[in-house]
């Protein structure tokens, strides 16, 4: 539990500034984003929550969290290829088909919490670099954290910032990675995607493609920057943005989501992984992708990962990289040891 907080029920994520800022529930839940004030876009990779905005009884703002001391016990369960393989075929069937191009299915390992309290994972949030948004939401006895890359999408004053990030390899590949053909097409497909759907509501600059180092793994990184045309929504501009092409279908139709929907329930994929969570401070938004955490209800705990899978993609290699990706979580939350 984060120390002086008083609530079963709280949120946090930290923003561009490097601030950290928490609400402290219980939440008022309402429909659109508030003209001011504070509050969290909590909702789960369908946008299922017809009232995502969490607008939080206290706000609390810190550069570092105050945590309390403690282990975690866990019993984790094998996590063998069966499923995955099963729905990584139907998406080459539909690849070979024309229907896509791209999906991104998802591996979760799932295990039991047999001693400590969950919320001592809370710990490991303070301990990431710039790279990082620590993020986390814990609703009485179920909740997730994480520590996250990838940001959907910061929005100050008509100017939207968000990037490409997409491609992964173990950090000691990175001299070779930066020639993989295979990893820079799924990268430009996801940068080309949001460049072309960014280009109806204002004026895009792309940068350069780079490498992102995160500690054990690394990935391709394409800053976006966009001059608005006029005041754009929030909860429209979520929709447009989510899920972005490295976390969703191509192209992106309701058909193409709702299977992808349909994949990750199948593989027991936690419904927030991959959804935006957001954080609205006096006219300023700043949201990023629920990626690289751990999920939660009672005793029950899960480490999800997901790739992209177009033409080029391997079956062997796909579940590498899906248990390299749970390998840097469990490294990040000092669970490996």
């Amino acid at each position: 539990m984060l120390k002086n907080i008083n609530s079963d029920q709280f949120a946090l994520l930290r923003k561009e500034d490097g601030q950290i800022i928490i609400g402290e529930g219980p939440f008022t839940k309402v429909e659109t984003c508030p003209a001011n004030g504070v509050a969290f876009y909590v909702n789960d990779f369908a946008l299922a929550d017809p009232k995502p905005w969490k607008i939080p009884t206290k706000v609390h703002e810190c550069q570092c969290l105050e945590t309390e001391e403690g282990e975690l016990g866990v019993d984790w369960k094998e996590l063998t290829p069966n499923g995955f393989a099963q729905v990584f075929s139907e998406i080459n069937r539909a690849i070979s088909k024309g229907e896509i191009q791209k999906s991104v299915p998802v591996a979760t390992e799932t295990g039991e919490i047999t001693s400590g309290d969950v919320l001592s994972l809370l710990n490991s949030l303070n301990e990431s670099g710039d790279a990082f948004y620590p993020y986390a939401y814990v609703n009485k006895g179920s909740g997730f954290c994480g520590l996250t890359p990838e940001v959907l999408f910061n929005l100050r004053k008509g100017r939207l910032n968000t990037m490409a990030l997409a491609g992964t390899a173990r950090a000691e590949e990175r001299d070779v990675f930066a020639f993989d053909e295979k990893e820079i097409r799924e990268h430009e497909f996801v940068a080309q995607t949001l460049v072309s759907k960014l280009s109806d509501i204002g004026m895009v600059t792309k940068s350069e493609r780079t490498i992102l180092n995160l500690g054990s793994l690394v990935h391709f990184h394409t800053p976006i920057e966009v001059f608005l045309y006029g005041d754009k929504n929030v909860d429209e501009l979520i929709k447009q943005l989510h899920p972005t092409p490295a976390l969703g279908p191509l192209p992106r139709t309701q058909g193409t989501l709702n299977q992808l929907i349909e994949w990750r329930e199948r593989l027991k994929c936690p419904s927030y992984f991959g959804a935006p969570f957001g954080v609205f401070q006096d006219g300023v938004f700043h949201a990023v992708v629920a990626i690289r955490g751990v999920h939660w209800k009672g005793d029950n705990i899960s480490i999800p990962s997901g790739c992209g899978v177009i033409e080029a993609s391997r079956l062997v290699n796909e579940w590498r990289e899906l248990a390299l990706k749970r390998n840097a979580v469990r490294d990040s939350f000092g669970m490996n040891d």
